[in-house]
């Protein structure tokens, strides 16, 4: 099973290099780490380009701003993993929660998985549908 990690970026410069630390300490997993630009003005774009472009299998740069829905369309046309899972480039959610959201899907207990930061504790975090 291989996991696509797709994540839209709009002036991540603060934090990109951490969550992409984060995600590679996810090492049980196979994955593919999929950047979109959405033409950041603060140094993210230079970042990806001179520092990160070895660190992930692959890379968009939008040449202007597109907005998020617009990148993550882009991530998952390129996408070859069989799960896709968004990252956000700003740290509220945490790599170490993939097992929570690919596990349900792996067991055939879901066809989608939705993490929310807004409800109750860790465990109902983590909303599953299956779609059978």
């Amino acid at each position: 099973m291989k996991l696509s990690v797709i994540i839209p970026i709009y002036n991540e410069f603060k934090t990109l290099e951490e969550i992409l630390k984060r995600i590679k300490n996810q090492t049980h997993l196979d994955k593919e780490i999929i950047l979109i630009d959405d033409f950041s003005t603060d140094g993210s774009r230079e970042l990806i380009k001179n520092k990160l472009k070895s660190k992930v299998q692959k890379i968009i740069l939008n040449e202007k701003n597109y907005g998020k829905g617009y990148s993550v369309r882009q991530g998952i046309e390129i996408a070859e993993g069989d799960i896709i899972l968004i990252q956000d480039a700003d740290l509220e959610y945490s790599p170490t929660d993939y097992d929570k959201l690919v596990n349900p899907i792996l067991n055939n207990d879901a066809d989608i998985v939705y993490g929310s930061r807004f409800i109750g504790s860790d465990e109902k975090r983590v909303l599953f549908f299956g779609i059978h």
